[in-house]
């Protein structure tokens, strides 16, 4: 009789939608975590009633123990980790620099699953730098983690290239992101196992070749309507989610673009969503605009 391997002791760090992809991908696999440490319930909508992150939510559907700390060095959660004998920790998306002494608590550590192709786009916003860096070759690392910003040795990587047009590249940043997580979070369930077992070797990053992202500001999605066509699309493109794309009109009035292509060499905005308004197509907002001065 063949005895069954026992479940590897995994908590799992993470808070977003793209966080969920990897906790899917893993419960497939029979990697579900025993715990999800998660961001705190925020406000959100009209009435800003407190709302659990979407890795909560995943988890509490499963009844898999949830933590929130508001700070990760705070001496209760700390403790309260260290109590388990964890074989592993993986962070997806979890948007808070982990502390060495939390690192090192797992037997094996602590993985990261990165959506870009490490050391290139390193920092909070590696699917959204890629589009305006018009980089239609991107993909995802799972890396070991150290006390640096995705710096560790790697373990595994993917690699994703989208043909240029109309369904392929440029992405919007939102479909680029999903597609990301997805692939990601297959690329770890996949190569956990490995890992847990001994037979996975971490490669150093080449830190001459890492470029860095930052987390973007609405100024940043500003498109200029007079500037390069190629590189307003990108941007459209990218800003599809918080921050939005947008323009200004004459009397101050903020345009989101929602839809946008290339024609002839010049931009042509399809569609957009004026201040306090519905989305509407670019030719009835321009003619509504025409006929207001």
């Amino acid at each position: 009789m063949t005895m069954s391997k026992p479940m590897p002791r995994c908590a799992f760090f993470g808070t977003p939608q793209f966080a969920v992809h990897a906790l899917k991908a893993l419960e497939a696999q029979g990697l579900s975590p025993a715990l999800v440490v998660t961001a705190p319930e925020r406000p959100a909508g009209r009435g800003l009633n407190l709302q659990p992150s979407p890795a909560k939510v995943w988890a509490e559907e499963r009844e898999i123990d949830v933590l929130e700390p508001l700070s990760l060095r705070d001496k209760s959660f700390v403790a309260e980790l260290g109590n388990t004998d964890w074989d592993v920790f993986v962070v997806s998306a979890y948007a808070k620099l982990i502390p060495k002494n939390i690192l090192d608590i797992p037997r094996k550590g602590s993985l990261n699953l990165h959506p870009s192709l490490l050391p290139k786009f390193r920092g909070p916003s590696p699917a959204v730098s890629a589009i305006l860096a018009d980089e239609r070759a991107t993909g995802v690392s799972v890396m070991l983690m150290t006390e640096k910003m995705d710096a560790g040795p790697v373990l595994a990587q993917a690699r994703i290239e989208l043909e240029e047009g109309a369904d392929g590249w440029p992405p919007t940043g939102s479909f680029l992101e999903e597609l990301l997580a997805t692939e990601g979070g297959n690329l770890l369930a996949e190569i956990l196992p490995e890992w847990l077992a001994g037979t996975l070797t971490p490669e150093p990053q080449d830190e001459s070749k890492a470029t860095y992202t930052h987390k973007f500001k609405d100024q940043d999605a500003l498109v200029d309507l007079m500037g390069d066509a190629r590189q307003n699309l990108l941007k459209i493109r990218a800003f599809d989610q918080g921050p939005r794309a947008h323009f200004f009109t004459k009397d101050g009035k903020r345009v989101l673009i929602t839809d946008a292509r290339i024609s002839d060499s010049t931009l042509e905005i399809l569609k957009v969503i004026p201040e306090g308004k519905r989305e509407m197509s670019y030719e009835v907002f321009a003619k509504r605009e025409a006929t207001q001065k």
